[in-house]
């Protein structure tokens, strides 16, 4: 256990950057470590770095194994089963696609254009920004490994059963006619050498580095700024584990931003040192990588309204669900 913890604490963590950074700006540049400012500059560099590294590495490591599942070779295993366990299929395999809500849809087209149910895809789409290898280790290093692997388990719960009532309603007639009618292979299996996959895997390093640094930036900023500036009885007036309202709010506070789950990993660090619930904060974290609205906009091209709105409404419903229950249990995992 003490070998674990260790590198727990050392490997994701990164106590040891903490206290570097700590020691750099006390010693070399002569800040004084009481003050909120110097709180603010720990808190930013910190998980700046922190988050980039583990992101790096997470992400080239997820895109090895992605490499050896194409939209073909997907659609083959999932077509094998049928009912709630492709949805389970479905739901898991976008834990293996690093992508924000956004990058998710093009798949989601192929998808549903090579013969899968909608509710299968939509479990994917669901799971495909909501729940990713990467978040759960990027979650342990933040919180805790109890924390990380519930957010997972209900992310996908939350994916599996939003598909499979969508499977049950038939609302197929609501999906934009050009998915069904594309060019989509379905019987070929582009096969990659190791190298390919390699450079496959660094180039998904840079391009999805690319796309959400800004949105770390931001979310890292945002979170130094509750942690050292906005006090903690200011928060508990809004968000308070006691205040019934605080999920509702969180849920459609998340829904308009736009980013993915590292850029909010460290808002809900800062929510939680304020005594924030953590349901209220899991929420918040499942409304802007789930239910941005950017996402939102992007899916309203390739469905009809009523699709849109029923999958919006089951969506944001199991949020408020899960966001009430681990709030009532948070005993358990903090």
């Amino acid at each position: 256990m003490e070998i674990l913890r260790f590198l727990n604490d050392q490997l994701l963590k990164m106590n040891w950057l903490s206290n570097l950074i700590h020691d750099l700006l006390s010693k070399v540049f002569h800040l004084d470590e009481t003050t909120r400012l110097f709180g603010s500059i720990h808190f930013y560099i910190y998980d700046v770095i922190k988050i980039f590294l583990l992101l790096s590495f997470l992400i080239f490591t997820i895109s090895l194994i992605q490499s050896h599942f194409p939209p073909e070779r997907t659609r083959q295993i999932i077509g094998r089963f049928n009912g709630i366990t492709a949805n389970i299929l479905g739901a898991l395999l976008g834990t293996i696609t690093p992508f924000c809500s956004c990058s998710s849809i093009p798949l989601f087209i192929g998808f549903t254009n090579a013969g899968l149910p909608i509710g299968v895809t939509f479990s994917f789409l669901i799971s495909s920004p909501l729940v990713d290898l990467a978040s759960v280790l990027m979650l342990a290093s933040i919180f805790n490994w109890r924390i990380a692997l519930a957010y997972v388990v209900v992310g996908l719960v939350l994916a599996v059963v939003g598909g499979s009532l969508i499977s049950k309603l038939k609302l197929e007639k609501y999906v934009a006619s050009f998915v069904y009618n594309g060019d989509f292979n379905t019987d070929e299996v582009e096969t990659l050498t190791f190298k390919e996959r390699l450079d496959f895997s660094v180039n998904q390093v840079k391009d999805i580095i690319k796309r959400v640094w800004i949105y770390i930036l931001i979310g890292v900023g945002i979170g130094a700024l509750i942690h050292n500036w906005i006090p903690e009885e200011a928060i508990a007036v809004i968000l308070g584990q006691d205040k019934w309202y605080s999920v509702i709010i969180a849920t459609f506070t998340g829904v308009p931003m736009y980013a993915d789950i590292f850029g909010t990993l460290p808002i809900a660090e800062a929510l939680v040192t304020k005594s924030v619930g953590i349901g209220t904060v899991l929420a918040f974290m499942m409304a802007v990588t789930a239910l941005s609205l950017p996402s939102l906009i992007l899916l309203k091209q390739v469905v009809e309204t009523k699709l849109l709105v029923i999958f919006t409404a089951i969506v944001t419903i199991g949020i408020l669900i899960i966001g009430y229950t681990f709030n009532a249990l948070s005993y358990l995992l903090i």
